[in-house]
């Protein structure tokens, strides 16, 4: 039950000190993406902020900033799923999602990836933070344990942004349709976004991604047979892409319009009235994406 694992002496007032998502981080000014028309709430946590659509209890998109030249080793020992006091309870799903089945509490802000600071205490704050049920979404097991190149995704930028002393925003959330199973009252989403910022040469650089779980989802018993998703290329088991960051804004709603204009995949110069999904690049492994530049120049 989510009161065994919410520790009933956090208020709201314990949240007072979290800054958040900084829109500076890049020394380029890259705001948390917005969704109009559609009520949200934006939760701020230590080094990311979570954009919360309470219609649908899980986040709209999350904003991390990550610092390579702070990053620090910490494990998760310890540490429980809470809800955030800052919202009301059913408005975030929480345990009865996850309990007994096969999909976990997947991380949307990785965990790696938020743990760093100036000090072991702002490290370990981080650490806590990304284990609020905001910061989570339903992924089937084997997705959430097994996709190794959607986690790759993120670990190559984690090793270059630590490797070259280098800050990364990473931008990450579910991807809605009317196609999402609705399992306990939760809609699971079959798809998730992810995009890149850094700087390169002085200039704002993005990139976009896309990863589906629908094969795996199927196989799960008592989740309803996810709908066809036809506006996206055939999808199979753990098939991660490299999306335009344009198709991205028109499948989510969010508003991405300064990261479309800095999208570094080629095609994404190019692509007109392409329709969404067609020029998706699939990946099968970190060395697989498409960039107009080297990113370890």
């Amino acid at each position: 039950m989510d009161e065994l694992l919410q520790d009933v002496t956090v208020t709201a007032n314990n949240y007072a000190g979290r800054k958040g998502f900084d829109e500076d981080f890049l020394g380029r000014r890259v705001p948390l993406p917005g969704l109009a028309g559609v009520e949200t709430v934006v939760l701020p946590y230590t080094h990311f902020s979570v954009l919360v659509r309470p219609d649908k209890r899980l986040a709209a998109v999350t904003g991390l900033g990550m610092d390579g030249e702070k990053l620090r080793d910490l494990d998760r020992a310890g540490i429980k799923w809470r809800l955030d006091p800052r919202l009301p309870a059913d408005q975030q799903t929480g345990e009865r999602v996850y309990a007994r089945n096969d999909i976990d509490r997947g991380h949307l802000v990785r965990r790696a990836s938020a743990v760093w600071g100036d000090t072991m205490d702002e490290a370990q704050l981080a650490n806590e933070d990304t284990f609020h049920y905001t910061n989570a979404a339903p992924q089937a097991a084997r997705f959430n344990q097994g996709m190794e190149l959607w986690l790759g995704i993120e670990s190559y930028l984690q090793e270059h942004a630590a490797q070259y002393r280098s800050r990364v925003v990473v931008f990450t959330g579910p991807i809605f349709s009317d196609h999402d199973p609705v399992y306990r009252g939760v809609d699971i989403p079959l798809r998730f976004f992810k995009v890149a910022v850094f700087i390169h040469e002085g200039e704002l650089a993005a990139t976009g991604y896309v990863v589906d779980q629908t094969p795996q989802l199927a196989k799960l018993p008592d989740v309803p047979r996810p709908g066809a998703v036809e506006d996206v290329p055939p999808l199979g088991p753990f098939r991660t892409f490299q999306a335009p960051i344009r198709d991205i804004a028109e499948l989510t709603g969010l508003d991405l319009d300064q990261l479309i204009e800095v999208d570094r995949m080629p095609i994404a110069a190019t692509l007109g009235a392409a329709k969404v999904g067609s020029t998706w690049r699939e990946l099968g492994d970190v060395e697989d994406l498409d960039l107009d530049f080297d990113l370890e120049d």
